[in-house]
């Protein structure tokens, strides 16, 4: 078949034709990619930067970061010119910011370095030069001798550091640079990140067993009153959420109005208890994240043609056979979005289990809040948060590989 011969104006034409609606797709999209660069992309970037930031030791003692990288470690204490070094920045930073700042991550590494920094940097600011500094320093704090502090003095001098996300993972870095399971009554974080997982999971199961009867039963039941089960699903949307968990310690406490049923109908006797522990705790977030289940298989199963279901019975199928055959796999993608995104949310929870779990219920979003509210602990609430991310991500990969990425978003 004989090639044809576009004219080059032509071709031309369409080069520029091209150009042009490229150019007005990229002018389209502007404000949406740069919307999540704003307020997606850039706060997760932070939180890395965060979780491996260590610019504490550089800013307040220059003059020692430099002294200790020279130290080969071969002797259990450094040689003469880091004591030097510290004397001189601790000295020059004295009652400076950078100062504290690099007592409170010193302190990280070990209980009492805070002290240590401030206090000898406190009277080394009122004394005259010595002609031993190992002797003065010793003087001022014996600790000044032990090879630990000096570890932890250089653990603190490189710019990045992975500490956080190895605090975050129960791990530290040993004086030799290897990396070691912390003391077992310090492992604290992977047990809460297991049970934030689990909280997750049975909200999540919990959801998804009275979810899928209850959008059936809005499919399947005559307009108003599947408007009226709509609403009634909806409803917790237009509501607080601090409302909703408010008024559920008011029902729950133990004069609350569920005892009062309760003891009323004789089926116990004496109050439950039903708040504070992780009872109150499963009831309250499933009550919430229930419509984040509803909705998505209810979606689905209003796809679902109902003659589907009519056409197995007429060749023969039993109901059940049928609705594990047709029905189930055909609102897969609803059950599949719905328990997704009732895992994700229920695994940040923060305000929830705050105000209704008790000290054993705490998930990890309380962590990350005491460490951003109360410790300023910058590096450890972002090493958390990369932690939970990661294990998020994790689960959305296995769902995404098992049931597919276009059924999870409901493109399919």
């Amino acid at each position: 078949m004989p090639k044809l011969s576009v004219p080059a104006s032509l071709q031309q034409a369409i080069r520029q034709s091209t150009q042009r609606k490229r150019m007005i797709s990229l002018w389209l999209t502007a404000p949406l990619t740069l919307y999540i660069a704003l307020f997606f992309l850039l706060p997760i970037g932070m939180m890395f930067y965060r979780a491996v930031a260590n610019p504490e030791m550089i800013e307040a003692m220059p003059r020692t970061v430099k002294a200790l990288a020279a130290w080969q470690r071969t002797t259990a204490l450094p040689p003469a010119e880091a004591y030097q070094a510290v004397a001189d920045d601790l000295i020059a930073a004295g009652g400076s910011k950078p100062l504290g700042e690099l007592a409170r991550r010193l302190n990280y590494e070990a209980s009492g370095y805070r002290s240590l920094i401030l206090k000898t940097a406190r009277q080394l600011s009122q004394a005259e030069a010595a002609p031993d500094m190992q002797l003065r320093l010793a003087a001022i704090d014996a600790r000044w001798s032990d090879p630990e502090v000096w570890h932890a003095l250089r653990r603190l001098a490189p710019a990045y550091t992975p500490y956080y996300l190895l605090t975050a993972l129960d791990l530290r870095v040993t004086n030799d640079g290897g990396i070691s399971r912390v003391p077992a009554d310090q492992r604290i974080y992977l047990n809460i990140l297991f049970k934030t997982v689990k909280i997750a999971f049975i909200v999540t199961l919990l959801c998804l067993l009275l979810g899928y009867p209850l959008a059936a039963l809005m499919v399947k039941a005559p307009k108003r009153l599947g408007f009226l089960l709509l609403m009634a699903v909806l409803l917790p949307f237009w509501t607080s959420l601090l409302a909703r968990t408010t008024a559920w310690i008011v029902v729950l406490q133990n004069d609350g109005l569920v005892n009062k049923l309760l003891l009323a109908l004789h089926l116990i006797d004496q109050p439950a208890e039903l708040i504070f522990n992780a009872t109150g705790l499963y009831i309250v977030m499933v009550h919430i994240l229930l419509p984040f289940m509803v909705l998505p298989i209810y979606s689905a199963m209003k796809g679902v043609a109902p003659h589907f279901m009519r056409a197995s019975a007429s060749l023969g199928a039993h109901p059940v056979r049928g609705f594990f055959r047709i029905y189930l796999p055909l609102t897969m993608p609803g059950v599949g979005a719905g328990a997704l995104l009732t895992f994700i949310v229920a695994a940040g929870y923060y305000v929830t289990p705050s105000l209704v779990g008790g000290a054993k219920e705490q998930m990890l979003g309380y962590f990350i809040a005491f460490y951003t509210n109360t410790t300023i602990n910058w590096g450890m609430a972002s090493a958390l948060g990369i932690v939970m991310l990661s294990c998020i991500m994790l689960i959305y990969l296995v769902a995404a590989r098992s049931i597919g990425v276009r059924q999870i978003v409901g493109l399919r």
